[in-house]
């Protein structure tokens, strides 16, 4: 008896057919996934680049509320989100610039960090969950493609291959499908967290320097 692909799919039966389904779903769930934080991590790279010098540009010739609207043209840039948080904190402090609460500042640039973070953490969990439990989702389809190859050999009273066959190709598909779901969804988690954490200590750096620039700045005006 032939055991080919073909055959292997043809003997399957509800409960292999039923983890095929999940499998394929968390596969789709997971290129979506990655898609999506592939291309936002790509766009916030590129944009934070771009947003870098013209920050500097405004801040050294004081200019808050330009670099506040030029902060506004990059919205997918990550360094972008926290500093506007900052210098919108200032600004809104009133027409003296050189007695505000850099305290408030502070927690301005660490609650927007926090929320910016928890956006681009967006669908990570999920892949997660499905390289941990793509695995086990094949194994069960495995166990019962046991269960099934067993009963066949009950059946038939004899086990050769055809008695077993619909057992095997049940057990072989389900857990091939259940790694080959599993590992990218690993692999793309991995890659994505590497990335996140660098965010996150750009986002820190940033917010760090921009605490300073504004240090420097009120005791450059308090010393005169």
């Amino acid at each position: 008896m032939s055991l080919s692909l073909a055959e292997m799919f043809a003997h399957m039966g509800f409960v292999g057919w039923f983890v095929i389904v999940c499998l394929v779903v968390c596969s789709l769930y997971s290129l979506a996934v990655t898609i999506d934080r592939f291309t936002t991590y790509r766009a916030a790279r590129k944009q934070s680049l771009e947003f870098l010098p013209a920050l500097v540009k405004c801040l050294k010739d004081n200019q808050l509320e330009q670099a506040v609207e030029t902060s506004r043209k990059y919205k997918k840039s990550h360094i972008a989100k926290v500093v506007s948080a900052g210098l919108m904190e200032v600004l809104n402090q009133g027409e003296d610039k050189t007695t505000y609460d850099v305290g408030a500042v502070q927690r301005s640039l660490d609650m927007s960090s926090a929320l910016t973070a928890a956006e681009m953490k967006k669908g990570l969990g999920g892949l997660a969950t499905i390289g941990s439990t793509a695995p086990f989702i094949g194994l069960f389809g495995t166990v019962f493609g046991i269960i099934n190859a067993f009963t066949g050999m009950a059946q038939t009273g004899s086990g050769g291959l055809a008695a077993v066959s619909a057992g095997i190709a049940e057990a072989l598909i389900t857990t091939a499908a259940g790694l080959a779901v599993a590992i990218p969804a690993v692999m793309a988690f991995n890659y994505f967290t590497g990335h996140l954490e660098r965010f996150q200590i750009e986002m820190t750096n940033s917010s760090a320097e921009l605490i300073d620039f504004f240090l420097k700045r009120r005791e450059a005006h308090g010393a005169r």
